[in-house]
């Protein structure tokens, strides 16, 4: 047992966290303020990731500029649907999101499911790991600290976590999901907008199917 059994068992732990174990634990603004925090993870490759979000009903994000921050306001005040709807720049491993998607809630882009994604330098089972920030945006206002357009952001930065999890299994691509326990410590503060989130600390690790399943019915 201790030399053979115990090691394998070690041997296992070490591959499936490692990956996770280094990694950081929130977004930083332009500014160098705390941004969203890391919630959730994806394994697989860019390909995979962007697949599978479109097929669980995502769409991927514009970046603000000033032709798109002008279009989520009137977009807003006009009640337009927007499903491209631009989302801001945080940053992770010195650089912006390299992904962000977004689900709209009804014809206002002023409420949107909204999850960014950077690519790490780590791999698990010899395919890249994306760490994401998975928040719901509740309304369209201006910053608490910068004064700039922006989305509010809701507390339960948890219940997108899961939303994430569960729609990637429904669409048949989450083959299986690991959970890494207190990631997040502390367990609660303040994005750069200013928005108070909470969480029970865990990460979600989905790792995306290379050939997924029919999906579910829903």
């Amino acid at each position: 047992m201790s030399y053979l059994v115990m090691p394998m068992i070690w041997k296992e732990y070490f591959v499936h966290h490692a990956a996770l174990d280094e990694a950081p634990h929130i977004t930083r603004t332009a500014d160098g303020h705390p941004g969203d925090a890391l919630n959730i993870a994806l394994v697989g490759t860019e390909s995979d990731v962007v697949r599978a979000m479109t097929a669980a009903g995502w769409f991927p994000a514009d970046p603000i500029t000033l032709a798109s921050s002008v279009r989520i306001v009137v977009d807003s005040v006009l009640s337009r649907p927007d499903v491209e709807a631009p989302v801001s720049a945080l940053f992770l491993f010195g650089r912006k999101q390299d992904l962000a998607f977004e689900q709209p809630v009804g014809d206002n882009p002023r409420q949107r499911h909204h999850v960014r994604f950077w690519r790490s330098d780590r791999v698990d089972e010899d395919r890249p790991v994306w760490i994401g920030a998975a928040t719901f945006d509740e309304s369209v206002g201006v910053s608490h600290t910068t004064g700039e357009v922006t989305h509010h952001t809701g507390p339960d930065i948890d219940a997108e976590r899961d939303r994430i999890v569960s729609e990637l299994q429904a669409a048949g691509w989450g083959q299986r999901v690991r959970w890494r326990d207190d990631f997040q410590e502390p367990r609660e503060g303040r994005n750069g907008g200013g928005d108070p989130w909470h969480t029970d600390g865990r990460l979600a690790a989905v790792f995306l199917a290379s050939n997924p399943a029919p999906a579910k019915a829903r």
